[in-house]
């Protein structure tokens, strides 16, 4: 197990057919714990696989190092780093049974002279003959020993003699973790490891996986585009845009109180409502020509923006049904999604005419055109200037744990 170090990361891809150079990652830093699961988050394009791969040593960084533990691993060979890779499309080989790919990267881990590689294959060869007429093999024997361990641990005992044509998707992956389990590697790294499952196998293999990087303590890095797969999943995420870290922190965190809009938007399904305002006196938002009160700690932060445009950021859970009242918002219905467990309502303001999303109890009735008010909650304002970075609160005031900043889970 060991921290990972990306210090001034940039990868820049040469020029295809006249076009010009595409950089990927530009000056990234970022580290991840010993022992962390960290995931990487971030639309298509934004360098998640890329850091990944020069982690791995499948590409090479145009300039800053990596690390893993003390060690800078820049220009070793993929072999020599310690880490093990899961990818999306599995990579099993075609023609080795389940405990052969299980087995693949321990076999070849150390260099063999030809002599233990002919006792080796004798081994392999003479396993069902009578004892007396077997080759022994300390290696083999160690490896099968290992094989048999993450076999049980994965649940695919009674799988070890079949080829990868005869499993399902879910069991195929849970072969890929194994072979990257077996070798006891210092990091793991996933690159969308459960985009091909169906969403019911997807469910367990994340909790499978969950429970996995918990028991071995392996520092886990965890590429996806799945909101759910980030939110439950990782100790922290990061989040990548246009190869620069928009922010790194807890679910929570990101969730709460995003960093800036991009952030917003891309955390939460569905995501963030974003209302134009004015701040006026008295921690007051004026959103067209109703006024609404900011609760601490961004209150603070308002004294000295009055008369400013600023950017509201509102979570869907924090507009409410309410009755019709001179502060409350009216609305007109647009859309709805009944979820079963809850109601998703879709509308667009009178006043404004600016789309909107809450979250309703399912049994709330509602249909679509009908006009409804809506009650905001102080406590759920969020405010970005006009660069779109969010407002934070001012020096002195309550530490953010205080106010219900969520804290970096411990890890083990």
């Amino acid at each position: 197990m060991a921290e990972v170090r990306f210090e001034q990361v940039s990868k820049v891809f040469p020029p295809r057919r006249g076009s010009a150079p595409v950089q990927v990652l530009n000056q990234l830093d970022l580290t991840i714990a010993d022992g962390e699961f960290l995931v990487l988050v971030g639309p298509s394009g934004c360098g998640k696989s890329t850091l990944l791969r020069l982690l791995a040593g499948l590409e090479n960084p145009s300039a800053g190092e990596v690390y893993v533990g003390e060690r800078c691993v820049t220009q070793l060979r993929p072999a020599q780093r310690d880490v093990a890779m899961v990818f999306q499309s599995y990579a099993l080989y075609p023609h080795l049974s389940v405990a052969g790919n299980i087995g693949f990267g321990l076999r070849r881990s150390r260099p063999r002279s030809l002599a233990q590689q002919l006792q080796d294959a004798l081994h392999e060869a003479g396993r069902g003959l009578p004892a007396g007429l077997q080759v022994p093999s300390r290696r083999e024997d160690r490896i099968e020993r290992r094989i048999a361990e993450v076999a049980e641990t994965l649940e695919l005992t009674p799988l070890l003699e079949r080829r990868p044509k005869e499993l399902s998707g879910g069991q195929k992956q849970r072969v890929a973790l194994g072979r990257a389990i077996a070798r006891e590697p210092a990091v793991f790294l996933m690159d969308e490891p459960l985009s091909n499952l169906d969403a019911k196998l997807r469910t367990g293999t994340r909790a499978q996986i969950v429970e996995l990087q918990r028991r071995l303590g392996t520092t886990t890095l965890y590429v996806t585009h799945d909101q759910v797969e980030a939110m439950t999943m990782g100790h922290r995420i990061a989040v990548l845009n246009q190869g620069h870290l928009q922010q790194l922190g807890t679910p929570l965190e990101l969730y709460q109180w995003p960093s800036n809009l991009f952030v917003a938007q891309f955390i939460g399904s569905p995501p963030m409502n974003l209302l134009p305002v004015r701040a006026v006196g008295g921690a007051q938002l004026q959103l067209g020509h109703k006024r609404f009160v900011v609760d601490e700690p961004l209150a603070s932060a308002l004294a000295e923006r009055a008369g400013e445009e600023l950017t509201a950021g509102l979570r869907p859970e924090h507009l409410v049904l309410a009755p019709a009242t001179n502060r409350n918002l009216t609305a007109e219905v647009t859309h709805l999604e009944a979820l079963g467990n809850e109601l998703l309502v879709s509308a667009r303001l009178q006043e404004g005419d600016h789309l909107v999303q809450l979250r309703a109890s399912p049994d709330q009735r509602v249909v679509t055109g009908q006009t409804i008010h809506l009650e905001v909650l102080g406590a759920g304002w969020r405010l970005f200037d006009h660069q779109g970075e969010a407002l934070k609160p001012p020096l002195g005031a309550p530490p953010l744990a205080a106010i219900g900043l969520p804290v970096l889970p411990e890890l083990g």
